[in-house]
């Protein structure tokens, strides 16, 4: 393991030297990318920083998962995000991509309802009926039973999920189908779902637009996104009893749990196993989408050992609620990154 590392960093920091010296030669190198919402700050950051170190400049545009592994297929763009992972329908239309988990963040689930506390209580199988729509108002005897110390009105519950394509519907199903056995019987997990109740919105900001503006909504979003936009979130109780929250310590909890990483860098963390009291149970992988034959493999392996490195991409993530990647998964990242080339 020690040496892995090794040869990460020895390799990250020689990529760094060869670009930060093509970039002082006048060679402005450009990757383009497109895909997940979830993951945009972070890549933002990305971008600022590398462009300064290296001199390549990172175009990436917030589009949705489903639009931006539909772009990378297309090599429309040199990399695709996801929060999903790619399904074997989507491998093979892809033709040589392969996915790589580049970053570590949760889902928050977001409220409208004046006069109560940020925090609510919340458990799957209760959130799981409130999409499925037998739970319909927030005076509920389930959710009083949640938050006996809470003035709850009778106010009904609007439900809002993203009307596209999207990782985060796609972490969110994850859960409520490791949660609640009818949702998982009937809904399922995906991108996109036959939503029973409740209203869309596009994109993380159409789904808080929806929900800051309807007394009563709830939804999700990436709790960075939450906090940014001031919205109240929910404590998810998890697997241990404890109710978590959506920040660095509960995720990087919930992280730990992964032990070893699968061949094709599908990776799922929702729902914990009982052990750490501060696991949140909602939390998610986004992944880079790569096709492995590009003529820009040498560019594009630059950036995403930039990315993932300990030392570089993934010290910019805490502020924006991303917790660093596990070293297990870092290992895995190099290794599928040796994939990528002309």
């Amino acid at each position: 393991m020690k040496r892995t590392f090794i040869t990460f960093a020895a390799v990250l920091t020689a990529g760094l030297a060869a670009a930060a010296g093509a970039g002082a030669q006048g060679s402005a190198d450009r990757l383009t990318g497109a895909g997940s919402t979830f993951v945009s700050p972070l890549v933002s950051l990305w971008a600022s920083d590398y462009a300064a170190k290296t001199g390549t400049q990172i175009a990436y545009s917030p589009v949705g998962s489903g639009a931006g592994i539909q772009a990378v297929t297309a090599r429309q763009v040199d990399f695709g995000a996801s929060d999903a992972p790619l399904s074997p329908d989507q491998f093979a239309a892809c033709k040589g991509c392969v996915q790589i988990p580049w970053a570590l963040s949760a889902t928050s689930i977001i409220y409208n309802l004046p006069g109560v506390p940020n925090n609510l209580h919340m458990t799957g199988a209760v959130l799981a009926n409130i999409y499925l729509g037998t739970v319909k108002k927030w005076d509920d005897p389930a959710i009083k039973a949640l938050n006996p110390k809470v003035s709850l009105p009778s106010t009904s519950i609007t439900p809002v999920y993203r009307s596209d394509n999207s990782g985060t519907s796609y972490n969110f199903t994850d859960y409520l189908s490791a949660v609640s056995p009818a949702w998982k019987g009937k809904i399922g997990i995906g991108v996109n779902a036959n939503w029973p109740t409740g209203q869309g919105g596009r994109g993380s900001a159409g789904v808080s637009g929806v929900v800051s503006n309807t007394q009563g909504a709830i939804g999700y979003v990436d709790v960075a996104f939450a906090l940014k936009n001031h919205l109240k979130f929910m404590s998810i109780r998890n697997a241990s009893g404890a109710y978590a929250s959506p920040g660095l310590r509960g995720i990087t909890a919930a992280a730990a749990t992964v032990k070893k990483v699968p061949a094709s860098n599908e990776l799922h963390i929702v729902n914990p196993p009982k052990g750490d009291r501060l696991a949140y149970p909602i939390c998610t992988f986004t992944y880079a989408i790569l096709p492995a034959k590009t003529d820009k493999a040498a560019e594009v392996r630059r950036f995403i050992f930039y990315a993932v490195n300990p030392t570089q991409g993934q010290k910019l993530g805490p502020k924006l609620l991303f917790a660093p990647l596990p070293k297990v998964v870092l290992v895995a990242t190099e290794k599928t990154l040796k994939q990528v080339q002309v």
